[in-house]
């Protein structure tokens, strides 16, 4: 499609799994480090994030901000078993979730890309208490939606609509890009185009479908 037609004037983004490594890894490095089960973590998080289950579990209502990340934290490391019977401590468990994610130069260097062609970047994200490079992300992205700070979640139509508000552009001329497929199912469900992250050279050149001058 080079030498087409833009097709769309903003490209929304995720923040974990998206413009840092993946998530997964962080994850895996996390449990090997503190010992816990990792049959008792898929279990939790499994039933905790199920299509199946209603509004209301700890990490809805953590991404929602009903939950402080140290309520959370109990409640999650009272669901976990480690491989040698001790009790997982229940203080800083997502700190040391996430100790090991980092930002990826590469997603944030096609953000840059982006607006420097002239579209507009933003950022939608589920929070799981996470500290954000505020800094870097309030110089790049406009606009920044954070569930806990709006009271909504992905892939909830809310959150999408909120943002769309906020880019002032209708849904089909935005496309977002996220790692987790419901919530770019979500995101189609409103009318944008949807982007399911892999890595960056994949996410790139899906982008280069819709903005030709990265191609």
């Amino acid at each position: 499609m080079t030498g087409g037609r833009r097709r769309v004037d903003a490209v929304v983004f995720d923040f974990g799994g998206v413009l840092t490594g993946p998530v997964r890894e962080s994850i895996a490095a996390w449990l090997n480090r503190d010992g816990i089960d990792p049959a008792s973590f898929s279990r939790t998080l499994k039933a905790w994030l199920s299509r199946d289950a209603p509004d209301g579990t700890p990490i809805h209502r953590l991404e929602t901000g009903e939950l402080t990340v140290a309520e959370f934290d109990a409640l999650l490391a009272a669901e976990l078993t480690t491989l040698d019977g001790r009790p997982v401590h229940p203080v800083g468990v997502l700190d040391r979730l996430f100790a090991e994610m980092r930002e990826d130069e590469a997603m944030f260097g096609l953000a840059d890309e982006l607006r420097r062609l002239g579209l507009r970047v933003g950022l939608l994200s589920n929070s799981w208490g996470n500290i954000y490079p505020r800094e870097r992300l309030d110089a790049l992205f406009d606009p920044i939606v954070i569930s806990e700070e709006v009271g909504l979640r992905k892939p909830h139509a809310e959150i999408f609509e909120l943002t769309l508000d906020r880019l002032r552009l209708p849904a089909g001329r935005v496309v977002f890009v996220d790692d987790a497929e419901p919530n770019v199912l979500g995101a189609r469900a409103v009318g944008m185009r949807a982007v399911l992250h892999t890595d960056p050279a994949a996410t790139r050149a899906a982008l280069g479908e819709l903005v030709p001058e990265l191609t």
